[in-house]
């Protein structure tokens, strides 16, 4: 059973993967409402890309048993990982000055995706971009989310690998 875990073809990883993306939302939630630190434009992209990460996980339980199903979500998996990792990196170099970035109130989506107008509580933008919330020991939530998504963007790429070049089904 933790061969299946540690190479992805397991319900437990999937689970893990689903409980972190509800952590991570349920923390950006408690910084907004309880902490006061309103959330940005690129704050509010990376809980889209959180979100994402929660629905992918949650198709991984379902279809873990299965190669190519199981393959494809880690493929999934690890394109969400990138997506959160640029959102991330965007969000750093504002922080740190290293981005030249403008951040306004727009998400910039299309009018047919308006999660800031179905959700407003969750993705409303409420501040210009510039900095995040010190989590400890002086990391910020930039840099914390710009690790993280790293190390799973790694992660869910090597799992897809595997899944899809091992022989059994």
């Amino acid at each position: 059973m933790l061969k299946q875990i540690l190479t992805g073809k397991h319900y437990i990883y999937w689970l893990a993967l689903l409980g972190l993306g509800l952590l991570l939302e349920g923390m950006a939630l408690i910084y907004q409402y309880a902490l006061d630190f309103p959330p940005c434009v690129l704050c509010i992209h990376v809980r889209l890309w959180v979100m994402l990460m929660i629905l992918v996980a949650g198709v991984g339980c379902l279809v873990y048993k299965t190669k190519l199903p199981n393959g494809l979500a880690h493929v999934l998996m690890a394109g969400v990982m990138a997506g959160m990792l640029e959102r991330a990196w965007l969000l750093l170099g504002t922080e740190r000055g290293f981005v030249l970035s403008s951040c306004n109130f727009n998400l910039g989506l299309p009018a047919w995706f308006a999660p800031d107008k179905w959700l407003p509580s969750i993705f409303e933008v409420q501040a210009t971009c510039g900095y995040t919330p010190e989590l400890f020991f002086g990391i910020t939530m930039a840099e914390s989310l710009v690790v993280m998504s790293t190390c799973l963007l790694l992660l869910s790429t090597a799992l897809a690998i595997t899944v899809l070049a091992s022989r059994s089904e």
